[in-house]
């Protein structure tokens, strides 16, 4: 099998997660100083949530990158397989993925997290259309029986 016109766009958009994942580590590790929590501890406990700002943002954030860690697997599997038969398709649903997250960072770090939604519904329309993409595409290279 080899591999399709286009198929260059797909390494390239699979780097952008890696970016954007690296953004999020850096401001949960940002957010860790302002709220004061020591490495291990994951997040800010719930009693403290009520008297700290910083602690709250802390929380959204370190979940806003946990997320974007829960999913990225499926994202990866499903653009590469996606990308045997439809490269450019798959490469934009990854980087549209990719840009959402942004927004949904952006928005959920800001301590509201009903902000978050917006781009969690978006981002995960990326998802399914990545999945479905590489569902049919799975289906197209399965050997005749």
């Amino acid at each position: 099998m080899s591999l399709p016109e286009g198929y260059g766009y797909i390494p390239s958009s699979l780097i952008t997660i890696g970016w954007v994942l690296i953004w999020q580590g850096y401001m949960v590790g940002g957010y860790r100083k302002k709220a004061g929590i020591e490495y291990s501890q994951l997040y800010a406990e719930k009693a403290g949530l009520k008297d700290s700002t910083a602690a709250l943002r802390l929380n959204c954030m370190q979940r806003a990158h946990q997320t974007t860690l829960e999913q990225t697997p499926v994202v990866f599997v499903s653009t590469v397989v996606a990308g045997f038969k439809y490269p450019a398709l798959a490469a934009a649903l990854c980087v549209a993925y990719s840009l959402t997250r942004v927004v949904y960072t952006i928005r959920y770090k800001s301590g509201k997290p009903k902000k978050r939604m917006y781009g969690s519904a978006v981002s995960h329309l990326s998802i399914l259309g990545l999945l479905f993409t590489a569902t049919c595409v799975a289906f197209q290279l399965f050997p005749p029986c």
